[in-house]
């Protein structure tokens, strides 16, 4: 399979990018700066320079299988960066696999009371951007996942992906490892088994 990453160069991305190359995919890594990235296996990478903020700098997708995002909102971006993501993929109309948060938009109280004051206290802002671009992500067909906050860790066996309408609210902040988020979006991303709709990955 051929698999384009958005975000490649960042935490979560390059994670991705790696474990994509384990399960033995072709990749093609967008990245705003090429230079950031880092290329394991360079005959089955190809990195293209994507600036979802400049439209005419995001690449044609007709050569790829599936999409997963893994962009964020990171220092120096101004409002409106992932907006610009979910409309670049939307319009490069390739199957995809969309990285939003647990906490934002229709999961705003799914994960808990606590999770959803932190997520208050620590995203703020951010919350509304990332609810209109999981909208224009899912009016293009993606499968959306809900991550819950991202730390350091193995990869879980207990992993799994359930829909939002199947999330039973936890009492305590969920935490997932970006590891087993990254082997969650993949397994997704080969085998479409949620098609359009939110998602909550599961340690």
């Amino acid at each position: 399979m051929r698999i384009a990453i958005l975000g490649a160069s960042g935490r979560t991305g390059g994670t991705l990018l790696g474990q994509a190359l384990e399960r033995g995919h072709e990749v093609v890594a967008l990245v705003r700066t090429p230079a950031k990235v880092t290329v394991p296996a360079p005959s089955r990478v190809e990195v293209r320079q994507a600036d979802v903020t400049v439209e005419r700098n995001f690449p044609g997708l007709g050569d790829v299988d599936v999409a997963v995002s893994a962009i964020g909102i990171g220092k120096g971006d101004g409002p409106g960066a992932l907006v610009a993501g979910a409309r670049a993929l939307a319009a490069a109309d390739v199957r995809t696999v969309w990285l939003g948060a647990l906490g934002a938009g229709v999961s705003s109280r799914s994960g808990g009371l606590i999770y959803a004051g932190v997520m208050r206290m620590f995203v703020g802002r951010e919350l509304a951007e990332k609810a209109e671009a999981d909208q224009i992500a899912l009016a293009a067909g993606a499968t959306v996942f809900h991550a819950p906050d991202v730390t350091d860790g193995p990869l879980s066996p207990t992993r799994r992906t359930v829909p939002l309408a199947e999330l039973r609210r936890p009492l305590l902040p969920p935490r997932i490892s970006r590891t087993t988020l990254a082997s969650l979006l993949l397994d997704e991303a080969e085998a479409g088994r949620h098609g359009a709709g939110i998602v909550v990955p599961l340690s």
